[in-house]
């Protein structure tokens, strides 16, 4: 980067913050990125990496689809470490009457030109025969994907380097406005404008945002090749992720490139430390073993957790604070933080160079919530 203050400090380089910097570097502005830890940690290390398209609101089908398009159309540039898959995904229904649902969704993903199948009973054990007998069939959506999350990032972030963006890793922020942002070192960044992409981690803004950490556990087994073959989500899953319960667990299934299988899903409110919970361990590999019961014989080689950054209507915060000016927000992802970081750039970007949008940005505006929001 040439002399002169930069024009965007963007805070935190997990996978939000390092697609925005990709994004606006590729603009010759002057990007300076800020990460406590380092690229691709956080949220971003501790999520499954599904691209998925979600239908249980217009504005969340709109921001997933488009992300999604904007993931494939990158399909050739992701390094292998990023295992860039398409497994696509297989929504379960356990009875006739989530079979129902299986084809509601069917058609409005028709409505909306996203492709999607149904699967029968016979169709699905066919497709899956780790499955257990009796489910009543599944939505099968071919074009979704799987990404390794952490690799990712880290290549959003050097290819914004090369664009010219600096990078400064293990710089941890004491405070920030919407010019100045200081540094625990003592080193002050003056800017035209900051991004906060750092998740639920708030503490340094001079605003109250309705942005909650949600705790998650994950587990992966042992390498299993051919033993599972999309990624697997019960049709439960939806309830789950966007209900408001203090706990939940959901059946969520993914291969990976190795061969292991990717456990997953579980989500609390109001939990502030890291450490793996057995008794919430056990409730979401329970809930995985009710649907696929072969998983018994695989090893579980580790576990962890992560914080998922999470709004009270289950949308993200994409674009100026309303409290402070200057100030731009691209957090509140919660579980779709890897899908929907493309979009969230690309939209970001629109508004800050006074671009049209490719959709409509207002449902995601952090004025949503009015100039004085209380912590969620």
């Amino acid at each position: 980067m040439s002399g002169g203050n930069p024009d965007v400090v963007i805070i935190g380089a997990g996978i939000v913050g390092a697609a925005i910097a990709e994004r606006l570097s590729a603009e010759r502005l002057k990007v300076i990125v800020v990460e406590a830890d380092c690229a691709g940690s956080g949220a971003t290390a501790a999520g499954m990496g599904h691209i998925v398209v979600m239908d249980d609101s217009e504005a969340q089908f709109a921001l997933t689809a488009y992300s999604r398009r904007l993931w494939q159309e990158k399909e050739a540039c992701w390094p292998k470490g990023a295992e860039y898959r398409r497994p696509g995904t297989l929504w379960v229904a356990a009875d006739a009457g989530e079979f129902a649902a299986v084809e509601q969704k069917h058609a409005c993903y028709g409505a909306h030109g996203v492709q999607s199948e149904i699967l029968t009973a016979g169709e699905l054990a066919r497709e899956e025969p780790q499955l257990r007998q009796g489910l009543a069939g599944a939505l099968r959506v071919p074009e979704d994907m799987v990404v390794y999350p952490p690799v990712a990032a880290r290549w959003l972030v050097e290819r914004a380097r090369r664009q010219g963006a600096v990078y400064m890793q293990g710089a941890r922020v004491e405070h920030t406005t919407g010019s100045v942002v200081t540094l625990a070192s003592g080193t002050v960044l003056h800017t035209a404008s900051v991004i906060h992409a750092a998740g639920a981690r708030w503490g340094h803004l001079p605003l109250t945002i309705p942005v909650a950490p949600r705790k998650g556990h994950l587990a992966i087994t042992d390498r299993a090749p051919g033993f599972l073959h999309h990624q697997i989500v019960e049709l439960g899953y939806l309830k789950s992720a966007h209900g408001h319960e203090t706990e939940s667990v959901a059946c969520n299934l993914q291969p990976r490139a190795t061969g292991q299988i990717l456990i997953g899903s579980s989500r609390q409110y109001g939990v502030q430390h890291a450490a793996v919970e057995s008794p919430m361990l056990e409730r979401m590999l329970r809930r995985a073993l009710d649907y696929m019961p072969g998983l018994a014989g695989l090893p579980v080689v580790r576990t962890w957790t992560g914080f998922r950054a999470a709004t009270p209507d289950g949308l993200p915060l994409i674009g100026r604070a309303p409290e402070c000016e200057g100030l731009w927000l691209a957090t509140g992802h919660e579980g779709l933080g890897i899908t929907t970081s493309l979009a969230t750039a690309e939209l970001l970007a629109a508004q800050m160079l006074g671009h049209e949008p490719a959709i409509p940005v207002e449902p995601y505006s952090p004025s949503r919530f009015g100039e004085r929001s209380a912590h969620a």
